[in-house]
């Protein structure tokens, strides 16, 4: 094993760069995130909704009361990670989501699991989430943030792939309740060894530079490729300057909006993949090929993100997501319903380095937590409400036709809107 001290030392002789380290961790604290993702609690939809006597629609609002709490903690949680680092708060986060999940194996009735979910999981869950380790990475990354961000990112499309071969044989095996409880220790093991041994605040803090490098123009040997401007990453930014930026709310209504079908989506996928008639098995599939993905097309998105202006990029993977979407919800097979899903992931596993990247060309590496906090009250607080309204909307409809088509439309105006985002004037800040 390389150990950090060891791993500067590496670097120093060009073999690696620390940064690549903090990558891996960001990596292994995205599957452990997953634990708490709508994805995995889909698959626990039906056979809890049963034992405790729920309705989807009520079921769903769990989510909603999950994603404002995330909201509400963004702000707070945002400012530490630009002061103190992330080292401290991933590994207090896996502790305080793995107690809850011990504590669920053991409710009995919804308003306990509720409780439970709002209080140890969320707040855990925010703490160690992919706020804080993207607002970390990109610290340590500027021309390689991009894909820096997609290797990290790709953690939740593995855990995604592995999560429904997993839950679904020990719901058979142990149940829903006891499932909670082996994400307990699998939280436990994961995630706080790594943080506290490898995870550190900085490139500076080692004596290193953004990327390894230099803070000058890089060549590849062939020609220079061009690098964000070192006003642009200097920048520090108020609370205050960010929300008077045009850019700001633009990001907000790009990204907030469509959030409300990905949560939506997430939870309800499963359920609609079966109520088409199909078995488990089957839905499982359809989560498979979302979650595969979403393994490797965040690396691409990245890689592209790196090269090509970020707005048509983001325009992209709208409208891939969108073409999926619809194709899903029009199919008369099982198989064309995988192909639709299987375009859908493709670009929401862009939506896992985009938004981040957007952010942090806007507004720079080193208040990225603080704006990034404020972003993610106001698009959490969009994505609250894709849950129960799909929940509710199935109530009432019977089917999940007319949330998913929305969801369609909704993507391809929010793919259009990025093209709008460009960095505020230098007098915008401070």
């Amino acid at each position: 094993m390389v150990t950090p001290i060891s791993a500067h030392h590496a670097h120093a002789s060009g073999r690696i760069y620390y940064g690549w380290y903090i990558v891996a961790v960001g990596f292994i604290a995205n599957v452990t995130s997953s634990f708490a993702l709508a994805s995995t609690l889909s698959i626990f939809l039906k056979p809890m909704t049963l034992d405790l006597g729920v309705s989807r629609g009520v079921f769903s609002l769990l989510r909603s009361g999950e994603g404002l709490i995330g909201a509400f903690m963004a702000p707070f949680v945002g400012p530490l990670v630009d002061r103190h680092g992330s080292r401290w708060l991933v590994t207090g986060g896996a502790v305080v989501a793995a107690v809850g999940y011990f504590i669920l194996s053991q409710v009995e009735v919804f308003w306990q699991f509720v409780l439970v979910r709002w209080t140890f999981v969320t707040v855990g869950d925010a703490l160690l989430g992919y706020m804080v380790i993207n607002v970390m990475i990109a610290r340590w990354f500027v021309r390689k943030r991009g894909r820096a961000i997609a290797v990290s990112s790709m953690g939740i499309g593995f855990a995604k792939i592995v999560m429904p071969f997993l839950v679904v044989p020990l719901l058979a095996w142990l149940g829903w309740r006891h499932t909670w409880a082996v994400f307990g220790v699998l939280t436990l093991v994961l995630i706080v060894a790594p943080a506290l041994f490898y995870i550190r605040r900085s490139p500076e803090d080692m004596g290193l530079n953004p990327d390894g490098l230099d803070p000058v123009a890089v060549t590849d040997g062939k020609t220079p490729r061009p690098q964000p401007s070192a006003g642009s990453e200097a920048r520090i930014w108020t609370r205050k300057a960010g929300l008077q930026t045009r850019a700001f709310w633009l990001i907000v209504a790009v990204f907030g909006v469509s959030a409300v079908g990905v949560t939506g989506v997430n939870l309800h996928v499963f359920a609609y993949v079966t109520d088409l008639g199909y078995s488990d098995l089957r839905a499982v599939g359809a989560l498979s090929v979302i979650a595969s993905t979403q393994l490797g097309s965040p690396l691409v998105w990245g890689l592209i993100a790196d090269r090509v202006d970020v707005r048509w990029s983001t325009l992209a993977k709208f409208l891939i997501q969108a073409a999926g979407l619809i194709v899903a919800i029009t199919a008369g097979s099982l198989p064309l319903v995988y192909v639709g899903f299987f375009f859908y992931g493709v670009g929401l596993g862009g939506n896992m380095v985009l938004q981040d990247v957007v952010w942090a060309r806007i507004f720079g590496r080193l208040s990225m937590g603080r704006i990034r906090g404020l972003g993610i009250l106001m698009t959490h607080s969009f994505a609250a409400l894709g849950p129960p309204f799909f929940g509710f909307l199935f109530d009432w409809t019977g089917s999940y036709t007319v949330p998913f088509t929305l969801f369609a439309v909704t993507l391809v105006i929010s793919g259009f809107l990025s093209l709008f985002i460009v960095a505020p004037p230098q007098a915008d800040t401070a």
